[in-house]
């Protein structure tokens, strides 16, 4: 089984930017595909982007389209997740997920083999 700490969650502005990083270990990194998902205040969790073992295929939701780039260092056993021009709306507990493959990580079912604690991203207006 993979562990997985998020960190770089926090207080930022609208219009800001913030820069998630995932660190894993416990099993081969590059095994995994990765995801980033978030849960705001009384809604569901919701898979937010998604990465493939190699970083060649990317996945994005629309909420983050255009705006978040997720990236991952294999030689570091991280991914990353950047997201610009921030909205309150982007207010959330956001988790990194491992997954078997990219389909499974993507999937409407969360397929996901393995949750970070998650870390709280909170914009303020």
């Amino acid at each position: 089984q993979v562990q997985l700490v998020e960190s770089g969650g926090g207080l930022v502005q609208a219009g800001g930017s913030l820069r998630l990083a995932c660190a894993a270990s416990g099993r081969t990194f590059s095994d995994y595909a990765m995801g980033w998902f978030r849960q705001a205040p009384g809604k569901e969790r919701v898979i937010v982007a998604a990465i493939n073992w190699s970083g060649g295929t990317t996945y994005y939701a629309d909420s983050v389209k255009g705006r978040g780039t997720i990236s991952r260092d294999n030689a570091k056993n991280t991914v990353y997740l950047q997201v610009n021009s921030l909205k309150p709306e982007d207010t959330a507990v956001y988790y990194c997920a491992a997954g078997r493959t990219f389909s499974r990580i993507t999937s409407t079912r969360q397929q996901v083999d393995a949750w970070g604690q998650g870390t709280l991203v909170t914009v303020s207006s």
